[in-house]
């Protein structure tokens, strides 16, 4: 078997017609809002009150789930938890500062979150939910990994290459990822010493808080994470280190990285921030976070997650994010649509490459070898198109090494359907996302448009609380929303709407959203 000896046919266009025209569309003006902030809101200070003990992340999330259940009434499912609530009482005066200071914030946003997908959607709701609009990824089926990439797959099957391998992953796939970032970053020459392969974004980002932040002297300081984010990753960094929560407001599809500016001290071990938010879509100017990285002392390690970079128009990024306490994660769990391969980089300082590999080789040995080599066409392909190669030449087969038995008639043809692909995909995508928005502000809801991502941030009328709206939402339409309070968005009732879903699923789900919502239904 030969490489890309038989590459199937791009994927079809999935964003048909009625998409598109809604697509272009501008949204309703009422229905837009451009500023968000995740701060702490009286319901999140009224169960830190009641708790008996405000340390015990299971009786906050007991306590939060109670109150819904007891506000929901008659539709309660789940009567011993109303009846924690309602047994509660205040019981201590409470700051937002304690809340976003407490390691039993972490755990109990982590908490509701495991419930919300084990107990709720995919436990005791799974029959109500016939649109679920709140997985947060793509419908693989319409839009997974590009045919060519999938070939990689079958052929280091076919060769049997899925043995031992340098625990910062194989040196011709960590060379042409060194050269895709080159291409991606402005000023910076990267080699394969910056660069660790890694399995996915959320195992890399736990294994660099446990190589930063275990042993040695603990600092007087905590770790300080952005919020609105991903609870596995802030968990992973909890249960390490103290952490602060920090807030940041967005406004216009820009993050505001001044808080986090405010909150580093010389002793700050790590700051951890997501370069493009998750729900809002909203993204950090560079040259924020160049001040941000320049403002942080030598020994702060900032950890850039870089996995919702994708589906927006970006500015070039600044040699600042190359800095020696600076690393950068990727993934192919969302740009590629595959997270279920668990495969991903970072890249970092020589120095801090070379000492992780001695805590990579004793912890987990190494990546998974199998898929080194999509990662490393991968890598290849996306930097040709993003530097404007229409055909490859010699040049570019002569990037690969002779074992691959490279012919360029194939590559020419592999890289013509990857090509194809990703620019549909990414175009399929942008119109489903511009076309939800323009529907979500139609409901009338008041919708954050994302200059990034897949998911849309919505504000429903009528909830105060972004847990008690999903399960109202589910009863009444069927459609499953993701509660903003499992992002860490403390306040309000934000639901985020992921939008990559075919549109003959998508639409009819918008439909019912706009059925059912009306002015002060639901909390």
């Amino acid at each position: 078997m030969k490489l890309f000896e038989s590459v199937p046919s791009p994927r079809p266009c999935h964003a048909p017609p009625d998409a598109r025209e809604t697509a272009a569309r501008p949204p309703r003006p009422g229905g837009i809002r451009d500023v968000f902030t995740p701060g702490v809101d009286h319901r999140v200070l009224e169960v830190y009150a009641r708790a008996r003990d405000p340390h015990d992340p299971l009786e906050l999330r007991d306590l939060w789930l109670g109150r819904v259940e007891h506000e929901l009434g008659g539709d309660a499912l789940r009567p011993a938890l109303a009846e924690t609530w309602r047994a509660s009482r205040p019981r201590r005066a409470v700051e937002a500062e304690e809340v976003l200071s407490s390691r039993a914030t972490v755990r109990f946003v982590k908490e509701l979150f495991n419930w919300f997908f084990r107990d709720d959607l995919y436990g005791e709701l799974r029959d109500s939910a016939r649109y679920i609009l709140s997985s947060g990824s793509i419908d693989e089926e319409r839009w997974g990994l590009p045919e060519s990439l999938k070939e990689c797959i079958r052929y280091a099957l076919h060769r049997d290459w899925y043995g031992y391998s340098d625990s910062r992953g194989r040196v011709p796939a960590r060379e042409a990822i060194a050269a895709y970032e080159n291409a991606r970053i402005e000023g910076v020459r990267y080699g394969t010493e910056n660069v660790a392969i890694t399995m996915g974004g959320t195992f890399a980002i736990s294994t660099l808080a446990d190589f930063v932040l275990h042993g040695g002297s603990r600092p007087a300081a905590p770790a300080l994470c952005a919020i609105p984010n991903y609870p596995p990753l802030v968990e992973t960094i909890a249960r390490r280190h103290d952490v602060r929560l920090v807030p940041l407001a967005s406004e216009g599809g820009q993050t505001s990285l001044e808080p986090l500016i405010a909150a580093l001290t010389p002793d700050t071990p790590l700051v951890m921030l997501q370069t493009v938010g998750n729900p809002t879509g909203a993204a950090v100017a560079e040259a924020d976070l160049a001040r941000l990285i320049r403002a942080a002392s030598p020994s702060t390690v900032i950890v850039l997650d870089e996995c919702h970079e994708w589906l927006g128009d970006y500015e070039k990024r600044s040699a600042d994010r190359a800095a020696p306490q600076v690393v950068r994660v990727s993934s192919l769990s969302k740009t590629w649509s595959a997270p279920g391969l668990k495969a991903g980089w970072f890249l970092a300082d020589p120095t801090f490459i070379d000492e992780y590999y001695e805590y990579a080789s004793s912890s987990f040995g190494g990546p998974p070898s199998f898929f080194y080599t999509v990662i490393e066409v991968l890598a290849r392909l996306e930097r040709w198109l993003i530097t404007g190669v229409e055909t490859p030449g010699p040049a570019e087969a002569k990037e690969f090494e002779s074992s691959y038995d490279i012919d360029l008639a194939r590559l020419r043809n592999a890289y013509r359907g990857y090509r194809v692909e990703r620019l549909r995909r990414a175009e399929d995508l942008t119109v489903l996302r511009d076309a939800a928005t323009v529907r979500l502000a139609e409901i009338p809801g008041r919708v954050l448009p994302p200059r990034f991502s897949i998911n849309t941030a919505v504000e429903l009328p009528g909830w105060d609380d972004s847990y008690r709206c999903f399960r109202d939402v589910l009863r009444e339409t069927g459609v499953s929303v993701f509660p903003g309070i499992l992002n860490f968005c403390l306040s309000g009732g934000v639901v985020r709407v992921t939008t990559a879903r075919p549109w003959d699923e998508l639409a009819p789900a918008l439909d019912r959203l706009r059925i059912h919502a009306a002015p002060g239904l639901g909390g």
